[in-house]
C-alpha cells in the first residue's frame, strides 16, 4: 500500500468512527480502532479488482453495517469478516484479541461465504435462503453479510461480465429475499435495483432516466405544500415523509402487469403520519381539496384494517405538475 493510499484508508476510518459517534457515542472505540489496524495490516499486500487496497472493501462495509446503528461487535466483525476468509488470521487469534463473540459473527460469515449457489430451482432456492438463515443463529451474522453483498454489488463493474449476471442472479433471488424477511427493506431494494443494472441494463437506465425528470424536487416542494396547508387548517405537528418507488419495483409492474411508465401511479409517494384517526380523514379531506384525486384509486384501511392489524387511508392524487402521487 502506498503512502497516499494509506492516508486515505485512514481517513475513511475516521470517516466510519464520526459516524459511529452520531449514534453511538459510547461505543467500544479503542477495540474498533485495534480491529481497523489489525484488518488493513491483514489484507496490506491484497488489491481489489478495480486496483484499491483491499481494506477498503471492510471499511464499506462496515459503514454501511453503521448506517445500520448496529453495535461495536457488530462494526468490528465487519471490519474483520475477510480475515479468516482470505488472510491466515484464525478464529482463536480473533476471539483472543477482540472476543468471542466477534470471533464468532466473523466465523459465521466466512461460513455464509463459502456457501454455493448452484441452482435457479425455486424450491431449492427456498432451501437455500431457509439454510443461510439457519447457519446465522446470530441475526447479525446474516445481516453483515447482506451489507458485504451490497458493497460487492456497488462496486461489481470490475467483475467480468459474466461473474456480474452470475453474482446479480445470486443476489436477486437468494440475497434480496433475505433482507426483506429481516424487514431490512433498503437494503432489499438497493440489492435488487443494482442487480437489475446488470441484468438488464437497458430497462434499468431507461427506467432511471425517466425517474430523474422528476426526482426529489417534485416531492420536496409537495411536502412543503402539504405541510403549510396542514398546519393552516389546524392540523399540527404532523410527520411527512415521501419515497420514489425503486427501479426494480417499476421494472415488476412494467414488465410483468404490461404496463407503460405512466400507467404506474405509486412511483410517487408521500406518508403523512398523524396523531388520530379523526385527523387522518380530515387531512384525506384536504389533500383531496389541494389535488384531483383518481377515480378507484382510494382505500380504507383503517375502517377494514389489513389481516395483520395496518391500518392507513390510502389514495392517488394529480398534482399540479400532471404528475400521480
Amino acid at each position: 500500500m502506498t503512502a497516499e493510499e494509506l492516508s486515505s484508508v485512514n481517513e475513511r476510518y475516521e470517516a466510519l468512527e464520526a459516524s459511529i459517534r452520531t449514534y453511538n457515542p459510547n461505543a467500544d472505540f479503542d477495540k474498533i480502532r485495534r480491529a481497523f489496524a489489525y484488518a488493513r495490516d491483514k489484507h496490506i499486500h491484497q488489491h481489489r479488482k478495480d486496483g484499491s487496497p483491499y481494506i477498503t472493501h471492510p471499511l464499506a462495509v462496515a459503514q454501511v453495517v453503521s448506517d445500520m446503528h448496529l453495535d461495536s461487535e457488530s462494526i468490528m466483525a465487519a471490519l474483520l469478516h475477510d480475515c479468516i476468509e482470505d488472510t491466515d488470521a484464525t478464529h482463536e487469534e480473533i476471539a483472543k484479541l477482540f472476543s468471542p463473540a466477534v470471533a464468532e459473527l466473523v466465523e459465521g460469515v466466512t461460513k455464509l461465504t463459502r456457501v454455493q449457489y448452484v441452482s435457479k430451482e425455486e424450491e431449492q432456492m427456498e432451501n437455500l435462503r431457509k439454510m443461510l438463515l439457519a447457519m446465522s443463529q446470530d441475526v447479525r451474522v446474516m445481516i453483515i453479510k447482506l451489507c458485504d453483498r451490497l458493497h460487492n454489488m456497488r462496486t461489481g463493474d470490475a467483475w467480468p461480465e459474466q461473474k456480474r449476471r452470475d453474482k446479480a442472479l445470486e443476489t436477486m433471488e437468494v440475497y434480496a429475499p433475505i433482507a426483506h424477511r429481516l424487514g431490512i427493506s433498503n437494503i432489499k431494494e438497493e440489492l435488487e435495483d443494482r442487480s437489475l443494472q446488470y441484468l438488464d441494463p437497458v430497462g434499468y437506465n431507461m427506467i432511471r432516466s425517466l425517474l430523474n425528470k422528476h426526482g426529489d424536487d417534485f416531492l420536496n416542494d409537495i411536502c412543503a405544500t402539504i405541510q403549510e396547508h396542514l398546519e393552516q387548517n389546524g392540523i399540527h405537528g404532523a410527520t411527512i415523509r415521501h419515497r420514489v418507488k425503486s427501479i426494480y419495483g417499476i421494472y415488476r409492474k412494467m414488465y410483468m402487469q404490461n404496463k407503460d411508465f405512466e400507467e404506474i401511479y405509486d412511483i410517487y409517494a408521500v406518508r403523512i403520519i398523524l396523531e388520530n384517526v379523526s385527523e387522518c380523514y380530515n387531512a384525506l379531506g384536504l389533500i383531496h381539496d389541494m389535488y384531483h384525486p383518481l377515480p378507484n384509486r382510494f382505500k380504507d384501511y383503517i375502517s377494514t384494517p389489513k389481516p395483520n392489524g395496518y391500518q392507513s387511508l390510502h389514495t392517488t392524487v394529480i398534482g399540479h405538475e400532471g404528475i400521480p402521487f
